[in-house]
């Protein structure tokens, strides 16, 4: 048989097919024979297929008739049912309009009814009430408690539904001192079956008070009864502390009588020693009342409520002795707050003599005690993790209660903390000194500035894992103001520096303002500091412009460690905003912890875990605060934020205040030789006359420009080992390469604006004079152009004006109109060499 059903496919290829079907012929029938058996079948298929088609399509065209007959019946039906359907649903508003009366009349009586049955009900409870209060009395004397609490809910009961009803009102107040009754009769059987393990009569005066309402009384009198052996734990510290006291006084005493100069003592107990035991075994009495038999089979739904109940109430009871205990605890660990026996909170209030301030030691010390608090409060979350979270949540707050002064406070401690560290930072190399030492000052106060820039981030950086490991960032925010501010005093205290650092530099000028008198006093400064720099040895000169090129990497130092600084930073605050998800702080944390809850096997969502992190156990209450901390963390996910945006500022400030002082000190020798060029009287000198004739030399180039050309040349061998040093930090040395290349522009520039300010200064010059000047500016030219520094057009003109004769120096530059010439600057030459251009 042939498979027609690639016939039916939509890209059928009948050549495809055909030479298919030959290729899976038998290898001895030939492909003539095959090609005429195919097409003998084909034809035979054709033919089946329209003899099927042909019978079925008659087939079809008889059963017509019987279809339309049947649609038309159908048809028909359908017509009968609506109109059955319509009369129904006339004759059902008409019922309802007949007997609408009836059943509004029907409503009325039924609202009645209900009255009646709920007023029976109400006079039932009210005879109940009466006869309860009037036999309430006997039960009491019989001395059955559970009948009792039994007589009395329902006392409560009848009183609900009697509602406000003066006549009762006695009854209601009798009520309540029943129940305190009640519950005072309970209490000391409660206290010896707690006491003595008995679960079955706990389990009953358990139901008595659950039945009257006093679920706070069960919850309360657990706690006093096991308070008291904890209590006992705490305290052990205080007795042993006197223990320790007495055996000092009793020793030192003995040492006294008996002379001698060695006795034993007794070695002193730290809180901070003492504090993980006490912890150890007050999670040991926890843990046993967390299994206690009694509390699982007495207590089935409460015991996950009141242990930790019992731990909240425990540290509220100790907690303003905690607090006392480790601030002294912080003071013991520096010797002049432990012998006043003061701590952290006591200088901050400024009880302390003046000069004793917050040291790192003091705040390491309260850290340690912290991480020994938060060790017991992740032992504490897995002991209660059945409880639900805000069960957890409080007994948490109360566990990390007694830091809560310390934390309301930190940014203060750092903030003293930092600013001692700062002031602590010796900047400067030595005391001025007299001619001759400057450099060597220079140099050690670069060395010393620029080895405290790591010293000071290093600082920082502590101040912010101090910050992470005590308050788990919550005080993040108020810790980068303290980081912002203190970085300020200490970038100050560098632009101090560098001001001092222009005395010694010798480049403590003014600013160019004032009035004529204090310009003349300035320019005899100067001219002071002229004569001053003059008995400074060339190599004293050289030492000066090394360590004011080293100020460069102060600079540099600065920025780059302050920017990674500040990318930690930020790197730390997105840390943060991924553990501290603002969901958990919604004003419905304590009515809605369903996105927070328990699996039920003691397995916490992420969202239940970043609930009980440190920082969110403290930010839970504080939500004003929480909202300023999400808020940073939101503007930090921002690429434009800067953490210290003040700092930052004031970095930059730096970086060009250190540029400048450096371009100072390069240019101030090309200054100074500069300084009185344009008053030079060979600019006015004249051929003097000769009764022989004598022959004509070249002019050599003048001492002033031959020294500034000599510093140029020599100063690329001085920022070569400031490149080398960049090189040396930055992998990138074509970068160092053009920083060096950069400065050394700068310093060219900076001579030729000066040269040429000096040669506008210039009011009259003789032919002799033009023909000097023109050898010094073609001096100049050439070391500038050794330099690879492009020569300036006023420059250029102030050459090509000079070295041309008087005589056609007219033409010349009428007939150049500014093509190659800068035109001002070629008259100013005409007019001081008295060359008319009318």
């Amino acid at each position: 048989m042939i498979d027609l059903s690639a016939f039916s496919e939509e890209k059928f290829d009948a050549k495809k097919w055909i030479n298919t079907a030959c290729q899976n012929r038998h290898p001895q029938e030939t492909v003539e024979k095959q090609l005429v058996d195919l097409e003998m079948k084909l034809q035979m298929m054709s033919e089946e297929i329209a003899a099927s088609l042909e019978e079925q399509s008659t087939a079809a065209l008889l059963r017509v008739p019987r279809a339309t007959r049947d649609v038309i019946r159908v048809r028909d039906d359908a017509v009968s049912l609506r109109h059955s359907v319509s009369s129904i649903l006339l004759k059902l508003k008409k019922a309802e309009g007949s007997s609408a009366e009836s059943i509004s009349a029907l409503a009325k009586v039924d609202f009645v009814k209900q009255r009646m049955e709920a007023a029976y009900e109400t006079l039932q409870d009210a005879a109940g009430l009466t006869q309860l209060s009037s036999t309430v009395e006997d039960v009491f004397a019989s001395g059955d408690l559970p009948k009792a609490a039994e007589t009395l809910a329902n006392m409560r009961h009848c009183l609900s539904a009697v509602g406000e009803v003066a006549e009762f009102a006695n009854i209601g107040k009798q009520l309540e001192v029943l129940e305190d009754r009640l519950d005072s009769m309970v209490q000391p059987r409660l206290t010896d079956a707690l006491s003595n393990c008995k679960v079955e009569v706990a389990q009953d005066l358990r139901g008595i008070l659950i039945r009257i309402g006093r679920f706070k009384s069960l919850e309360a009198h657990y706690t006093k009864v096991h308070l008291k052996p904890i209590r006992q734990l705490w305290e052990d510290f205080d007795s042993k502390q006197r223990t320790n006291k007495l055996a000092s006084e009793k020793n030192e005493v003995e040492r006294l009588s008996s002379s001698n100069d060695f006795q034993s003592s007794l070695p002193t107990i730290s809180f901070s020693s003492w504090l993980p035991s006490f912890y150890d075994e007050l999670l040991l009495y926890l843990e046993q009342e967390w299994k206690c038999i009694l509390c699982m089979i007495a207590f089935p739904d409460d015991y996950k409520t009141l242990v930790p109940k019992l731990l909240i109430d425990t540290m509220a009871s100790i907690g303003s002795n905690f607090v006392s205990r480790i601030n002294l605890a912080t003071g013991d660990v520096v010797a002049e707050t432990k012998a006043l026996a003061k701590g952290i909170l006591d200088i901050l209030s400024g009880d302390m003599q003046k000069g004793i301030k917050i040291q790192t030691k003091h705040l390491e010390a309260l850290i340690e005690l912290h991480n020994m608090t938060g060790t017991f409060a992740r032992n504490v979350q897995h002991l209660f993790s059945e409880s639900d979270l805000p069960v957890l949540l409080d007994t948490l707050k109360a566990v990390y209660l007694p830091y809560e002064p310390f934390k309301q406070r930190y940014e203060q401690m750092e903030h003293v903390i930092l600013s001692s560290e700062i002031a602590g930072v010796d900047l400067r190399g030595a005391v001025v000194r007299g001619v001759g030492a400057q450099g060597i000052e220079l140099s050690e106060t670069v060395r010393r500035m620029e080895e405290s820039i790591p010293q000071v981030i290093l600082f920082l950086d502590e101040a912010v894992e101090r910050c992470i490991s005590f308050t788990g960032g919550s005080e993040i925010d108020e810790l980068i103001q303290a980081l912002d501010d203190i970085l300020l005093q200490y970038i100050s205290t560098l632009q101090e520096t560098l001001r001092s650092l222009r005395a010694v530099c010798g480049v403590d000028a003014g600013d160019g303002g004032g009035t004529k008198k204090e310009m003349v006093s300035d320019r005899k400064e100067g001219m002071h500091n002229a004569r001053k720099v003059d008995l400074i040895s060339n190599e004293e000169e050289w030492s000066i412009v090394q360590g004011a090129l080293q100020i460069l990497t102060v600079a540099d130092c600065l920025t780059s460690r302050s920017a990674v600084f500040e990318a930690s930073l930020k790197a730390t605050l997105a840390r943060l905003s991924t553990s501290l998800s603002f969901s958990v702080f919604g004003s419905n944390l304590d009515q809605n912890q369903s996105h927070v809850a328990s699996d039920g096997n003691g397995d916490w969502s992420m969202a239940g875990k970043a609930a009980l992190d440190v920082a969110s156990v403290r930010l839970v209450d504080v939500p004003e605060k929480a909202q300023r901390l999400f808020n940073l963390l939101d503007q930090s996910k921002d690429p434009r934020f800067h953490a210290l945006p003040l700092a930052s500022q004031r970095v930059a400030t730096f970086a060009d205040t250190v540029n400048e002082l450096v371009y100072d000190v390069l240019i101030s020798k090309v200054r100074q030789r500069f300084s009185d060029v344009s008053r030079l009287p060979i600019w006015s000198a004249v051929e003097e006359p000769s009764a022989f004739p004598l022959p004509s030399f070249s002019a050599y180039p003048q001492a002033y420009v031959t020294s500034v050309a000599e510093y140029l040349l020599t100063l690329p061998q001085q920022l070569e080992p400031l490149a080398e040093g960049i090189s040396s930090s930055d992998p990138n040395t074509d970068e160092a390469q053009f920083f060096a290349t950069e400065w050394m522009f700068k310093v060219a520039e900076g001579a030729t604006g000066l040269y040429m300010e000096q040669l506008r200064g210039i009011q009259y010059i003789t032919d002799r004079g033009a023909q000097q000047l023109s050898t010094d500016i073609e001096y100049l030219r050439d070391v500038l152009s050794a330099l690879s520094m492009p020569i300036p057009p006023v420059l250029a003109t102030y050459h090509s004006c000079l070295s041309t004769p008087r005589d056609p120096l007219k033409d010349f530059v009428i007939s150049d109109g500014g093509n190659q010439l800068d035109l001002p600057t070629a008259y100013l030459v005409c007019k001081i060499r008295r060359v008319s251009l009318e």
